[in-house]
């Protein structure tokens, strides 16, 4: 059976307060984790900055990074927000899986160009997601897990 797969917009328009949320923790710091997976299967894992713009999640990459001939050769991905320094994780730890599609069409390209304005050569992939999760302490007392998958409502887990 095929995995569900939705882009930013999608997720956004299902679930917009996570959406926003989502969007707080990376927009808090600049510098991000991307997991890929090497030509062994073994993960690697490399800083990364992100943007949401257009309706998407977008990874931009310097020109044949080791990430993004990872993601060329499996587009499989998961990417946590930076959770910055100490324990305190305003807004919980955040985690974004899913599939990246490397964009080569040059109005695309211009337009992120524009605003974003990238090194000259650079890659890009917009993301098609398959599972959001946010994981943060309420009260002090409970652990609380939000895990959204395409086309299925936000599932929240407590556990003490």
């Amino acid at each position: 059976m095929p995995e569900n797969l939705s882009n930013w917009g999608a997720f956004v328009a299902a679930e917009p307060e996570l959406a926003q949320t989502v969007e707080a923790r990376f927009g808090a710091f600049t510098h991000h984790v991307l997991a890929t997976l090497r030509k062994d299967g073994s993960p690697r894992t490399t800083g990364l900055e992100v943007r949401f713009t257009q309706g998407e999640l977008w990874l931009g990459m310097m020109p044949d990074s080791l990430k993004a001939l990872d993601l060329r050769r499996d587009p499989r991905f998961a990417l946590q927000a930076n959770p910055g320094p100490g324990t305190g994780m305003g807004g919980g730890d955040v985690r974004v899986s899913g599939r990246a599609i490397e964009v080569d069409d040059p109005a695309v390209r211009a337009a992120y160009g524009e605003e974003v304005e990238p090194p000259e050569q650079f890659h890009l992939f917009r993301t098609e997601l398959t599972e959001v999760v946010r994981t943060y302490v309420e009260d002090d007392k409970y652990l609380v897990v939000q895990v959204w998958k395409p086309g299925e409502p936000v599932r929240t887990l407590k556990r003490t």
